[in-house]
């Protein structure tokens, strides 16, 4: 890997994105359906592209809503649609666009009645929380956003009723009936002026913020943060969760400090990522080198990719850690402190994540489930409770509440980050002084996530093997909040 030598420092003003160009690109561009590049094309995170290259631009999302809405009609989907942003300058736009098809099509929609940003965590929060107990009127989200990758890009995610990533035959169905309306010219697009749409009797503001912070005592121990004489930071990296943390440390009243609470379309305020481009990766040292700065002032440090469901922990006695030792320190901590949760509960892991995963739960005695790259593999598990914790190694991962029920069937960094705190809290050691620990007692392979290594696979036939084949510089940092 050549690494650019600008990484890790801050943008020069001829690298940051042209927004006004970008902007008119997605009104104005039309993408040419004929071009494989050009069409809608979900991957495991949905559709993403960016306006500038025809990829992302306003017929996309036209079409895929009204996909959305046809393919919520064939499956008698008719609960509400959350419907959520992060701060990519696309994100905004895209939110418009749909509100538009979705209003014409009479489908009950909340969005944030602050007008302000959604993490993906959020989104699937409160689609589980409205499900809970209805067989009927079920809901569904959309999450507008292109998660930690560079400012021109756009994304656009949808959340079936059960809260997580859709299947690849609920996103095939979608993107093969978005692609026909691009190539009949968008004929048959449900459409009207988003100033009715957002004026409609069917457009609702709805308290995301407060209500999934207020349960965040459910999923991790606070009180036990809240009493602990630790010193700990969030630098949410100008995304979605930047007005969350502080109500966070307020309503907890945490030892905790906000690095930054800047949000920019361009995010200048980025050091540049391996390759000389600006990308919100949180596991990623080149972008986090400010946060890892500040490790000696803090005994636990994180930040969140864009859309909040991605995870980066600064250790003081380390600095930025290896998302997979991560991953193995925080199952090892869970399953030994939430008593309340099922026995039967196993791990979930993607194939490509450390082996030092496998040997955590040989050690714990539960059952590991190896799946290939996507967290949809998860979703049933969680929700059933037959898996307490999820993980893949691109530093995303969820996990029961702390009574053994279901809490997001998405990636979650925002309780990922505070688990860091409650491990520190509880134990005494950030969590790389704890993995360093566990290593000693146990050889490991360290793996990184960058380098995405084959992993060594566990024998058919040993214990707890089950593998899924169903689809299913220095720094001078200004602006720093201490609660």
């Amino acid at each position: 890997m050549n690494v650019d030598p600008r990484a890790g420092t801050l943008a020069e003003p001829t690298m940051l994105a042209n927004i006004p160009r970008l902007m008119t690109a997605y009104y104005t561009r039309r993408p040419d359906p004929e071009r494989r590049e050009q069409r809608v094309a979900f991957g495991t995170s949905g559709h993403r592209g960016s306006a500038l290259v025809g990829s992302f631009n306003e017929t996309h999302i036209l079409a895929i809503t009204e996909a959305i809405c046809a393919y919520r009609r064939a499956q008698g989907i008719d609960g509400p649609l959350f419907l959520g942003i992060d701060t990519h300058a696309l994100s905004e736009s895209a939110l418009a666009s749909a509100l538009e098809v979705l209003a014409a099509h009479g489908v009950d929609v909340m969005i944030d009645d602050r007008d302000g940003y959604t993490p993906t965590p959020v989104i699937s929060y409160a689609i589980l929380t409205y499900n809970r107990g209805r067989t009927s009127g079920l809901a569904d989200g959309i999450v507008v956003t292109p998660s930690h990758n560079p400012p021109e890009d756009g994304g656009f995610k949808y959340n079936p009723p059960h809260g997580g990533p859709a299947d690849t035959h609920v996103t095939g169905w979608i993107q093969d009936r978005a692609n026909a309306l691009l190539a009949d010219g968008l004929a048959g697009v449900e459409r009207i002026p988003f100033e009715r749409a957002r004026r409609a009797s069917t457009t609702h503001s709805f308290d995301y913020m407060g209500a999934y912070i207020a349960d965040l005592g459910s999923v991790i121990d606070l009180e036990v943060v809240r009493g602990a004489r630790v010193a700990l930071a969030v630098d949410p990296l100008g995304g979605a969760g930047v007005d969350y943390w502080p109500m966070i440390c307020d309503r907890y009243r945490l030892p905790m400090t906000v690095v930054s609470d800047a949000v920019d379309p361009t995010f200048a305020f980025m050091t540049v990522d391996w390759d000389g481009k600006i990308r919100m990766d949180c596991s990623s040292p080149y972008a986090m080198r400010r946060l890892v700065g500040l490790k000696d002032r803090f005994d636990v440090a994180w930040a969140c990719d864009t859309d909040h469901d991605r995870h980066g922990i600064v250790a003081r006695s380390a600095g930025l850690m290896n998302p997979n030792h991560y991953l193995a320190v925080a199952i090892s901590y869970l399953f030994r402190h939430r008593p309340a949760w099922p026995r039967v509960a196993g791990i979930g892991k993607t194939l490509v994540s450390s082996s030092m995963i496998d040997r955590v739960a040989a050690r714990l005695g539960r059952s590991l489930l190896e799946v290939p790259v996507g967290f949809k593999w998860f979703v049933d598990g969680l929700i059933a409770a037959s898996l307490g914790f999820g993980g893949e190694e691109s530093a995303g991962a969820s996990f029961l509440r702390r009574d053994g029920t279901v809490w997001t069937t998405d990636k979650d960094g925002i309780t990922l980050g505070l688990l860091s705190a409650e491990m520190t809290a509880v134990t005494g050691r950030d969590p790389e002084s704890s993995t360093a620990s566990s290593r000693r007692n146990t050889v490991s392979v360290s793996t990184s996530a960058s380098t995405r290594p084959r992993l060594p696979r566990r024998r058919r036939g040993s214990p707890g093997y089950r593998r899924s084949r169903s689809r299913p510089p220095s720094w001078r940092v200004s602006g720093l909040r201490r609660c």
